[in-house]
């Protein structure tokens, strides 16, 4: 009786004792990402102003775009935040104003998976505005399981995160080229490399959101290296560059629905980066003179990265650009680069 009741006993004290290890060596694991993940984060130091200039930032009412708009707006520009949910936007426009100091921060509706909405919302910029020094390509959308088709008959994921922003930029071609030095800012991401976009399917309605919104990546990618293109051969004096802010603790993880997003909540608070650490790449293409002659490359950390050699095939990137102007639509009296 007591030699079993002994054993049991150090059984469950052994027991308690490599738990406390496994929490310990797993707290000091998530210690080490984190540190890890602070000390290799670019930041961008300059101090550049942004009097007298004109940034769009599209989807800027939380994650990246809101912390690239306090950012901009501290520095003085006139700041146009270009989102679709108007009422969390007008408190973040309030937030912006109160942090940055400048009241000329501007609320404007943008629903990038309508292509009408596109259409209204970059005639009011040209009526309104004499100059445009940046356009932010950063909103996006990340759904998991529920496929969606918009109005126009697009898949929603592809519609927002690259249709929508391509007939954007197209239709804001006039402001920037009138406007010295200006530049085309595209948020990407590395998560492109999980995917591969299928010329013959360029409108995936019936494939997984999880999966396209990657694929919507490879894609920003393959536009921006296109477009950079196209305005160095028609002299534009326009620049784009794309860009990865990093695994970012941000909005785009809300819709991974229960209990998937359990253990993901505990992976983002841990190991991703903070919306103000991933923003710094934006705010580094959108403000620094060192990238004011850079275009067609691909940053990341605030420092030029390299990419796989298939998202840099011109012939098919040429083949997607025709493509793209088929699916929104693009008129023959419509700007191009």
């Amino acid at each position: 009786m007591w030699y079993s009741e002994t054993l049991s006993y150090l059984h469950t004290t052994n027991l308690v004792v490599i738990a406390a290890y496994a929490a310990l060596i797993t707290f000091l694991f998530l210690v080490i990402v984190k540190l890890y993940t602070w000390m290799t984060t670019g930041v961008y130091h300059g101090t550049t102003s942004m009097k007298g200039k004109v940034v769009i930032i599209t989807g800027c009412n939380s994650g990246i775009g809101k912390e690239t708009a306090k950012d901009v707006a501290k520095r003085g520009a006139r700041v146009i935040m270009a989102c679709r949910n108007m009422e969390t936007s007008s408190k973040a426009r309030d937030e912006i104003i109160t942090y940055s100091g400048n009241s000329d921060v501007v609320l404007m509706e943008l629903d990038l998976s309508s292509l009408n909405s596109v259409r209204q919302f970059a005639a009011k910029v040209n009526k309104q505005e004499s100059r445009l020094d940046v356009l932010v390509n950063n909103a996006g959308v990340a759904n998991t399981f529920g496929k969606k088709v918009t109005e126009d008959g697009l898949e929603l994921t592809m519609a927002t995160n690259q249709y929508g922003p391509f007939l954007l930029t197209h239709l804001l071609l006039p402001l920037l080229k009138k406007t010295a030095n200006s530049r085309i800012v595209i948020v990407a991401s590395d998560l492109y490399k999980l995917a591969k976009l299928n010329l013959a399917k360029p409108n995936p309605t019936n494939q997984l959101p999880a999966y396209l919104y990657y694929v919507s990546k490879y894609a920003n990618i393959m536009f921006s290296m296109e477009l950079a293109r196209k305005l160095k051969d028609s002299n534009s004096g326009v620049t784009c560059n794309c860009l990865h802010p990093g695994i970012i603790d941000s909005g785009i993880w809300r819709n991974v629905p229960f209990p998937l997003n359990l253990g993901l909540q505990v992976i983002v608070k841990t190991m991703f980066k903070t919306t103000e650490q991933g923003a710094q790449t934006s705010i580094y293409l959108t403000v620094s003179e060192d990238v004011a002659k850079t275009s067609g490359k691909y940053f990341k950390d605030c420092k030029e990265g390299s990419l796989r050699s298939d998202v840099l095939d011109e012939g098919n990137a040429k083949k997607y650009w025709e493509i793209c102007e088929k699916l929104v639509k693009l008129q023959p009296n419509d700007p191009r680069p």
